[in-house]
């Protein structure tokens, strides 16, 4: 019986082992697949220090202990993986050459019960791959500031769960999927910073559950479809696309609404008073017109209203109400007449109000003439609906001055009245109504072809608006202007000329470079190049005000060309970085400034007119400064330079690559990447760089010391500086230049991506910088604008 008893304890526990064995065998086989995954997605990342701790990892309940770091976090529930957070900082080296996308996301589909999936900042390239569609379980997807490309791909719409999805920072095209109405719980959509274009699906509008659609930096234009059904909608930003002209019908529970930088043209019919939880919005760099109403400095909860740069009309009065917890108000460059209200000028040391460019009797800030705001509302009311479709038509007209064959100096409608009086309205103020009625009668079809010439042509209509237009100059004028080219007004001679100091009649200074023409040619031969010459106009260049072309007097072959440019009177930027006494420096918020304005005006030399200007030799030395330390680059690849060479062509630092006309633009781009990042250099270190074997000795310095602690980065800034800068801002400054000097130039990050990380920079900064300038003892200076 005993024995018995034992036959039948053991064979029940031999039962039990072997239930327990075909119960758990696929529970084991997905920690071990698991397992796998995290490890083979450290090898195609290039094995990053900051994933160090996957290699002494055996199973998923190990991975499911690593302490959350800035860099990974990785979040378990019963033994499997359901959050992967990748934040790519330092750490991180570049992606192998043989990288690819798919196989990357095909390993990721190993990770089953993932919820949250967040790879932000680790360079990834290539199409979203349809693989991304068999991670079921998703419920947040943010892929943010990497470089992935195409369109977004359909198989998002499987994702069935999805409530945020994040696609910032890449370079998607095509247009805003209509598919994404699909998504039955989507709470979250943001795109912003890619290139997606065409207008918005209309099925956005049955999107109940969306609360945050952020869209800036794109090309999306058209009007924007009826979303007032999207009733929890609270954040809503369309900055800096094309979007318009009419102003967008909205929900009543906005929090935000940014529609700052479009092509609005047409009146504010919406009912924004009923819009009571607002507390941000930004309409300005459009064109509305019509009242702007008191009400909007009422709204309960209003703390950041901007309105500046439209053509909005009214009369303020001293004894208007607003609201207490206003923070930030700009009622700038509008049409508003009568007194500032005292409610806005109470607590001006905790609000920020900016006024300037209107009819205001306040001389606190420069105002025009009131009669200029009373012609211009005249001129820029709300058309009756029988005339808006016909004024469509001519929403994105520019003002073309023909000279050498078509010479086109283009300037928006929206600033166009508002240029001629500004200069013209002491002497000739009767001039106005004709320059509107020249813009009026520009050919449709030659507004789109200027429009289609360059991708930022709205910037810089904009950026370009304080230049007078681009003209012929005779040779008289120049003569009168420097005296005969006397030698007192010599600025410089160098292999591309002399280089002179002029005044015009009107007390204008200007620089006028003489380039002699090694063969005689007609001046029809030249129009091309003067027309592309005439486009170059941005705040961050010193633009061409104009030419002239000297002529054989035999044979009326042209001997040379004098291009006058704007005269910048306020020296270099490595005078107020490196070589001006140690008081005169620049402080390193206007340092970050100075920066991003030089990026901005590579940005435009690239992409700002067609063909871009690329393999410019940016140098520090070439980069000036106005009367308001504002950048602006002197030296840069003029299309006439090659030509005064001898040679017809772009010059190019580094050998092009062969292969498609693509890659050579797009490697002639990464020579002025490079040239960036030896400014940056030199911004951060405070010191001349005079040879090119320095850079990389300096490089290394900063790389080195990315891996220090905050008190080591310091040690190698310019000391002018190194205690105002902040731990993060100065990181990025760091890392951003160690990348723009990366020997590969396929390595160089692209302009935008360095424009990004800079004004990042910038507002890290600002954060801490109020305690720093209480802690220095000094009364806090705002910084000039970009």
């Amino acid at each position: 019986m005993v024995l018995m008893a034992k036959l039948v304890c053991h064979s029940h526990l031999l039962l039990l082992i072997i239930v327990f064995l075909s119960v758990h065998p696929s529970s084991q086989r997905q920690q071990h697949t698991q397992s796998q995954t995290l490890l083979k997605i450290q090898q195609l990342l290039n094995y990053p220090s900051a994933l160090t701790s996957f290699s002494h990892r055996s199973n998923t309940t190990d991975f499911c202990k690593i302490e959350p770091t800035p860099s990974l976090t990785l979040s378990c529930y019963e033994g499997n993986i359901t959050q992967l957070h990748i934040i790519g900082n330092n750490g991180f080296p570049p992606l192998p050459r043989d990288f690819s996308a798919d196989y990357f996301f095909a390993t990721l589909v190993g990770l089953r019960s993932l919820k949250v999936l967040s790879l932000v900042s680790l360079g990834l390239w290539g199409p979203m791959p349809a693989s991304i569609g068999h991670l079921s379980s998703l419920e947040i997807l943010n892929v943010s500031t990497n470089y992935l490309s195409g369109t977004v791909p359909l198989q998002l719409s499987y994702l069935r769960n999805l409530q945020t999805l994040i696609l910032d920072h890449n370079k998607f095209t095509g247009q805003v999927p209509a598919w994404l109405s699909s998504l039955p719980v989507l709470a979250v959509l943001s795109l912003k910073n890619n290139m997606l274009n065409g207008s918005l699906p209309y099925s956005l509008a049955s999107l109940q559950t969306l609360r945050v659609l952020c869209l800036s930096s794109n090309f999306l234009s058209g009007d924007v479809p009826d979303l007032r059904n999207l009733t929890n909608l609270q954040v809503f930003d369309l900055e800096d696309n094309y979007f318009g002209p009419h102003f967008p019908s909205m929900p009543s529970k906005l929090v935000t609404l940014v529609l700052r930088k479009n092509k609005f043209r047409s009146g504010i019919q919406t009912a924004l008073g009923s819009c009571y939880q607002l507390q941000k919005l930004d309409i300005s760099l459009n064109g509305f017109v019509g009242p702007f109403l008191s009400s909007w400095l009422l709204l309960p909860s209003i703390k950041y209203l901007d309105i500046a740069g439209n053509k909005l009309t009214g009369f303020l009065f001293k004894n208007m109400t607003c609201n207490s917890e206003l923070a930030f108000v700009n009622l700038s460059s509008n049409l508003l007449s009568g007194d500032m209200p005292a409610c806005l000028k109470k607590d001006s040391k905790s609000r920020v109000v900016l006024y300037s460019g209107n009819c205001l009797a306040d001389e606190d800030q420069k105002q025009h003439p009131s009669y200029l705001c009373h012609n211009e509302a005249l001129a820029v009311q709300i058309p009756p609906p029988s005339e808006e479709k016909h004024r469509r038509t001519y929403g994105k007209q520019v003002v073309a001055s023909s000279a050498v064959g078509g010479i086109v100096g283009a300037i928006a409608v929206v600033g166009l009245a508002f240029m001629a009086a500004k200069k013209f309205y002491s002497e000739q103020n009767t001039k106005t109504p004709q320059t509107r009625l020249i813009a009026d009668r520009v050919s449709a079809v030659n507004t789109a072809k200027l429009l289609s010439d360059a991708k930022y042509i709205s910037d810089t209509m904009k950026l370009g608006a304080s230049l007078p237009a681009y003209r012929t100059f005779a040779l008289e004028e120049l003569q009168e202007a420097t005296h005969n080219f006397d030698d007192s007004t010599l600025l410089g001679e160098g292999s591309h000329g002399q280089i002179y100091r002029g005044k015009l009649p009107d007390g204008t200074f200007v620089a006028i470079r003489g380039l002699k023409m090694r063969k005689r040619q007609s001046p029809q031969v030249y129009t091309h190049l003067l027309e592309q010459i005439s486009k170059l106009r941005h705040s961050h260049l010193v633009s061409a005000l104009g030419h002239c072309l000297e002529c054989h007097p035999d044979d009326s072959g042209v001997s040379r060309i004098f291009l006058i440019f704007e005269f910048v009177p306020n020296g270099t930027l490595r005078g107020c970085i490196s070589e001006g006494p140690p008081g005169q420096k620049l402080t390193w918020p206007q340092r970050i400034i100075a920066a991003i304005g030089v990026a901005k005006g590579i940005q435009f030399l690239h992409t700002g007119i067609v063909p871009g200007v690329k393999s410019n030799n940016l140098r520090i030395k070439n980069v000036l400064l106005d009367h308001d330390l504002h950048v602006k680059i002197s030296s840069y690849n003029l299309p006439l330079l090659a030509e005064s060479r001898g040679t017809m062509g772009t010059t190019v630092s580094y050998p092009a690559p062969k292969g498609s006309i693509q890659a050579r633009a797009s490697h002639e781009c990464k020579n002025d990447v490079y040239d960036i990042g030896v400014i940056l250099l030199e911004i951060i270190l405070g010191r001349p760089i005079m040879f090119q074997n320095e850079v990389g000795v300096l490089k290394d310095l900063l790389q080195v010391s990315l891996t220090t602690d905050d008190t080591g980065r310091r040690s190698i800034v310019d000391p002018a500086v190194h205690k105002e800068c902040s731990n993060e801002s100065l990181k990025t400054m760091m890392e951003i230049c160690v990348r723009c000097l990366s020997k590969e130039p396929t390595d160089r990050p692209s302009v935008d991506d360095i424009l990004w990380n800079l004004q990042f920079a910038a507002q890290v900064q600002d954060s801490v910088r109020e305690d720093y300038l209480s802690h220095q003892g000094s009364p806090v200076s705002s910084s000039h604008q970009v």
